[in-house]
Parts: structure tokens; C-alpha cells; sequence
């Protein structure tokens, strides 16, 4: 196959990404990927992993555990999801003698699996896929079931010492759920996907901690009572460790940078690149993380801690991509992460007028976001991505009653309707949804 050939292979499968309404327990069947990795040698079985699930910062601490491995030597391997714009940027190898984490309009992910290797892998997965397919019982596999069969292949032949994994959707059904990892982490849980993973902040904490399934390390981010309970009650019941930011390790604030108070020790004069007070417990919990590799006898130590986490590199985070006029991407989706991006917007810049560029996928909490945005900006461009659950701008447009909107029909139209709004001083905040953040990210328009 040529690439362009390999991209519409995997394009061809059943990608739930692109579907806003589909049976959440009935289409996510962790038997099926399970069944199908039996059949090619269970390659995810030799892989030394770490397992992160939660709602938001589950990337931001994926990068930041990867890099401070990479800086410890390691040869890691990083898969997480969604992409920006290239789907090689989901299987990723970080090892020592790469340039430093970098990010920016342009410039690929670091590491990403080689095109000719991703289309190696298409041509050695798709007669197995095809035949699997045919008797499956579990029925055809999903466009993320295969492409988590083809990381775990990949790191596999590589000769990765660690894979570090993100969860899709939940946790418990999910296909990164194959793994026996060296720890388990749950970043802060919060209301999201309510209509396939729960109503409640217990139902959905019962999902993503599900990847708790035996006497692991377990790290938790601060949780709200109802959903800490679960992870308490899921770690008690498998008789996993279980250490929490906020309590058993703690970050300060200083004049310059933060410090880290951790399980086995203490990590001062530490800074990020990542902005935001949110993006903070993540690095305590990628930290926790690593330390928590001392239980199998891994011990990484506090410069490679420190390099690590200042190299880190995670775009579309509160990432800078202008600085005249000024832009700032974020794909914050759900109301939590809302509103840590409005009190980071907040506190790390400044400006006169903020245009907002905001498009958000049908199955979100709409009202909830767009009413946690309404008064960080002064005139919002509504807009959509090309993916299939993207809501429509003129449904957008109900939640900013009084204010200045624009309604747009794609990004390209957006992005030049914000650089055209931009004047001197001003910030153009792109925002809503990651799909909407890739696309403007590669959109080749100048100001």
C-alpha cells in the first residue's frame, strides 16, 4: 500500500470519534480487542507500560511521564488520542539524542511513527484484521482497536522499555484496557460523555477506573468525594497502592517556578512550559508516577525529574502560535476544563479584546461550556470542524445572548474572520474542541 492508500485503510474502519450517538456498552467491547491481540501473539504482553485515564490533563501527564523518561534514558513509547492532524502523531517513540520537546505551527510531533513504517504495519495487520473480522464473534473491529494493535506491535518490534498510555473513551471497555501496567494514574474526573459513561461523578469514575484491575500503584489527581470514593473503593477491592495529589504528594508555588513534595522525595526550582495552575497537578502526578516505578525497582532521579519536565511539549494546550495579532489554541471540551482555561487565559495574559474562535462536537456539554466562556470574551467567532459531531455555529449562537457573534462555516473561514477582527493588543482565544484547534493550527492562513 502507499500511504495515501494506508491513511484511507484505517480511515474505512468504524471510528466512534466521528460518531456523536452510538451504544456505549453494546460498541465498545473490550472481548474484542482482547480476542483479536490472542490471535497476533498478544505483542502488548511484553510491553513495560504506565495506564492513565481520567477526563482532562490525561495527555498533559502522558507527555510529561514520557519526557522525564526520555531524560532518564529510556526509550519510551507515548500513544494517546486524539491527533491534531496527522494520525502518526498517536504512536510516538521518545529516546535520548532527540532535539528538545518543541512545539509549534509546522514543526511534527517528535518521535511519530515513520510513514513507512505505519504503512508496513497496515500491510502485516490487514489480512489478519480481515480474517478476524470474518468469524469474530464480538464483531469488526474499530478504527482505535486497530490502530491500539498496531502501537502495541510497533513498540513491541521497537524495543521500547516503556510504553505510556492514554486511554480512549473510559477506561474500563477500552482497548488500551489489554495492558498489565507497572502503575495506573486517574487525572481529575469531571462530568463528560454523561450519555455512554454515567449521570453521575460515581458512574463515570467507575468507568475510568477500571483500568484498576490488579495490586498495582495506583496515582490519583484531587477528586471530588463521590468519584475518590470509587477509585478508593476500586483499589481496596484489588489491593492496589494508592497515592493522591494533594495529600500523599504535594506541589508549592514560589516566587520562581514550583517544587514538588513527593512519595520518596523532594524536587525543588521546577518549572513547565505548559501553562495553566491545572497543568501543575499534572506534572505532581506524572512525578508521583515515576516515583511510583520504585516498587519495581526503577528509580529515576530528581534531574532527569527536573529536564523532563521542562522539556515537556504539548500542543494545543494553552499553546502560543502568534504573537501578532496574539493566538492562543486550547481544546478544553468540558466545563472543567473551561474553566481552568478562563482563569489561565486570565492570569498569563494580556490583552484589551479577546475574539474567541469557538467550535465545540454536538455530544458535549454545550450550554455548560459556552456559559463558562460567555464572559472571557468580547466577540466570538462561531465556527464548526470537519468532523461529523461538530455542532452547527448557529446552534452555538444561542449562548451568547448580547454579545458580538460571527457565524462561519469551516475553519478557514473562522481563522480569517478572527486575524481580520484582531487588532493591536487584542488575543484571539481558539478554543471548544481539539478538532477545531488541529484544524486552525494547520490552517495555511497568515494575518
Amino acid at each position: 500500500m502507499t500511504y495515501p492508500e494506508t491513511l484511507a485503510y484505517l480511515d474505512s474502519f468504524i471510528n466512534y470519534e466521528k460518531i456523536p450517538d452510538y451504544p456505549y456498552r453494546e460498541s465498545l467491547k473490550l472481548g474484542r480487542i482482547k480476542n483479536f491481540l490472542d490471535t497476533i501473539g498478544n505483542p502488548q504482553g511484553i510491553l513495560k507500560c504506565v495506564h492513565i485515564a481520567g477526563t482532562k490533563g490525561k495527555g498533559s501527564t502522558c507527555a510529561f511521564v514520557s519526557y522525564i523518561l526520555r531524560e532518564a534514558g529510556y526509550k519510551t513509547g507515548l500513544y494517546t488520542s486524539p491527533h491534531l492532524s496527522d494520525f502518526r502523531e498517536r504512536i510516538r517513540i521518545l529516546s535520548s539524542g532527540q532535539a528538545d520537546g518543541v512545539s509549534g505551527v509546522g514543526l511534527d510531533f517528535e518521535g511519530m511513527i515513520p510513514k513507512e513504517d505505519l504503512v508496513r504495519l497496515a500491510e502485516y495487520l490487514k489480512p489478519k484484521i480481515e480474517e478476524y473480522n470474518k468469524s469474530s464473534f464480538f464483531g469488526a473491529l474499530s478504527f482505535f482497536e486497530a490502530y491500539t494493535a498496531a502501537a502495541f506491535i510497533y513498540f513491541k518490534e521497537q524495543g521500547v522499555e516503556f510504553a505510556v498510555l492514554e486511554t480512549g473513551m473510559g477506561g474500563r471497555l477500552d482497548a488500551t484496557n489489554t495492558v498489565d501496567p507497572l502503575v495506573c494514574a486517574i487525572t481529575p474526573i469531571s462530568y463528560e460523555h454523561t450519555q455512554k459513561l454515567g449521570n453521575t461523578l460515581g458512574e463515570i469514575a467507575h468507568e475510568k477506573a477500571g483500568i484498576i484491575k490488579g495490586a498495582y500503584t495506583v496515582i490519583s489527581a484531587p477528586q471530588e468525594e463521590e468519584a475518590g470514593r470509587v477509585i478508593r473503593n476500586r483499589c481496596q477491592e484489588f489491593g492496589a497502592r494508592l497515592y493522591t495529589v494533594g495529600t500523599d504528594i504535594c506541589y508549592e508555588v514560589k516566587a520562581a517556578g514550583f517544587g514538588i513534595k513527593g512519595i520518596w522525595g523532594e524536587y525543588k526550582d521546577l518549572e513547565i512550559k505548559l501553562k495553566g495552575v491545572h497543568q501543575l497537578v499534572n506534572a505532581s502526578l506524572a512525578v508521583g508516577i515515576i516515583e511510583a516505578l520504585r516498587f519495581h525497582g526503577i528509580t529515576v532521579g530528581p534531574d532527569a525529574i527536573k529536564r523532563g519536565l521542562y522539556k515537556t511539549a504539548w500542543p494545543g494546550r494553552l499553546e502560543v502560535v502568534s504573537k501578532d495579532p496574539l493566538v492562543v489554541l486550547d481544546g478544553a471540551q468540558n466545563v472543567s476544563s473551561s474553566i481552568a482555561l478562563k482563569e489561565a487565559v486570565r492570569s498569563n495574559f494580556k490583552y484589551k479584546r479577546l475574539v474567541m474562535v469557538l467550535g465545540i462536537s454536538r455530544d458535549k456539554d454545550i450550554s455548560g461550556v459556552c456559559a463558562q466562556l460567555y464572559d472571557l470574551a468580547d466577540e466570538v467567532v462561531l465556527t464548526r470542524s470537519s468532523n461529523p459531531r461538530a455542532a452547527s455555529p448557529g446552534d452555538l449562537a444561542r449562548y451568547f445572548p448580547g454579545k458580538p457573534f460571527h457565524l462561519t462555516n469551516d475553519i478557514k473561514e473562522a481563522k480569517e474572520k478572527a486575524y481580520g477582527l484582531a487588532g493591536k493588543d487584542n488575543l484571539v482565544l481558539v478554543c471548544g474542541s481539539l478538532f477545531v484547534v488541529g484544524e486552525f493550527r494547520n490552517e495555511e492562513i497568515q494575518p
